[in-house]
């Protein structure tokens, strides 16, 4: 079992090895929406849910694009295991603003995995002798079904008639104390089981819970970062993954397919060239857009310890840029097959559904558009950056 920090080598090859296997395993994935178990274990015990993790947690901490590189790997086997581990590692940045003690009490169990969700209505966090009362219900916890940990957003009341100063924090609550809810009724991104997750009037003592505004125990380069940003360029690799798989499917199929018995290989059509070649110029564009920025957050995070407006709004304009261009990518290759692509055994019909649902995920929203234009428009602008 992996718990110690390892070379960015082992986690390339460790990831190159195992993700044939997620891939051969996609199907089992999909219909049972969770990464099976004991995949899901191994994954644990070669350490791909400590990635971010601080080292003094037995976490890897690594470099932020060395992690990207590995989400790459498994987006092109797998969307929803490659959904997974970039939200089951990212929250792991949580760890430097809750008390040491819990944090040490999650990750002393080297399968450990925390996950999250946004609250379906107003939570009610009442305040009480050693800790608060929690009732309320969050959606779209993406892994829960192999998180051992989640973490719930509530506002606190601090007065019996609910009507006294409120504060946001975040509760941590172990998995068997929540009842998992079977929201997830989708067509794409179906593997990463993104269930709903309730309590009601559950105890939850004030050790286990802080607010995002606490201060950092851990001065690394990574937790100078807006979580919002590294879930953004995270999501966005794993839908630019997606978008090569599919786009690789495309390319290999043309090479034997006659498309209504025309008497010509698809690859040799002048139209089915120009698209690849288009799709080809989208997709290596959006990638290096992604790159250039983050790379940019961390030399800025690594020199200052924190980053400039221009700098946060460049990585959410990249980050949404990706995930629209790999959904752009996918109907590319997916409309180049015609009615062969629509079946669930081909290869690109769940590229085609996943990306798509990546698209309507908060991270890829068209709005985020148009709080950049504002930004670069003069206009004050509020946005996830």
């Amino acid at each position: 079992m992996t718990t110690a920090r390892q070379d960015i080598d082992y986690y390339l090859e460790a990831a190159r090895e195992l993700a044939p296997r997620v891939g051969a395993a996609s199907d089992k994935i999909d219909s049972e929406r969770e990464i099976p178990s004991d995949l899901a274990a191994e994954m644990a015990d070669k350490g791909f849910f400590r990635l971010l993790l601080p080292r003094s947690l037995g976490g890897a901490e690594l470099n932020f694009l060395d992690f990207l590189r590995i989400v790459e790997i498994f987006a092109e086997a797998d969307s929803s295991t490659a959904w997974c581990i970039t939200q089951n590692n990212v929250i792991t940045t949580y760890s430097v603003r809750m008390p040491e003690e819990t944090a040490r009490e999650i990750w002393s169990n080297g399968r450990a995995v925390l996950t999250n969700g946004p609250p379906a209505s107003r939570p009610r966090a009442d305040a009480v002798d050693g800790g608060y009362r929690l009732s309320g219900r969050w959606n779209f916890s993406s892994g829960v079904r192999h998180a051992t940990w989640v973490a719930a957003i509530a506002s606190i009341t601090r007065s019996d008639d609910g009507a006294g100063p409120e504060e946001a924090r975040i509760l941590l609550i172990p998995i068997e104390e929540v009842r998992l809810i079977d929201v997830w009724q989708v067509k794409g991104l179906r593997g990463t089981g993104s269930f709903g997750f309730e309590v009601d009037d559950q105890f939850v003592p004030s050790a286990r819970t802080y607010a995002l505004s606490d201060p950092s125990r851990e001065g690394g380069t990574l937790y100078a970062i807006p979580t919002v940003l590294l879930f953004g360029a995270g999501f966005a690799t794993a839908a630019l993954g997606a978008a090569r798989a599919a786009l690789d499917s495309a390319i290999e199929l043309a090479g034997s397919r006659d498309p209504a018995s025309a008497g010509v290989l698809l690859r040799d059509m002048s139209t089915t060239q120009r698209q690849i070649g288009q799709a080809e110029a989208v997709w290596r564009s959006a990638k290096a857009f992604v790159r250039e920025s983050i790379s940019a957050l961390w030399e800025s995070a690594t020199e200052r310890h924190s980053l400039t407006i221009d700098e946060r709004v460049q990585m959410r304009l990249a980050a949404t840029h990706a995930i629209r261009s790999s959904a752009d990518v996918v109907d590319v290759a997916y409309n180049l097959l015609g009615s062969t692509a629509i079946f669930d055994s081909h290869p690109i019909q769940r590229r085609f559904q996943d990306v798509h649902v990546m698209t309507q995920q908060g991270q890829g929203r068209m709005s985020h558009f148009d709080d950049v234009g504002k930004y670069y428009l003069g206009i004050e602008a509020k946005g996830l950056f």
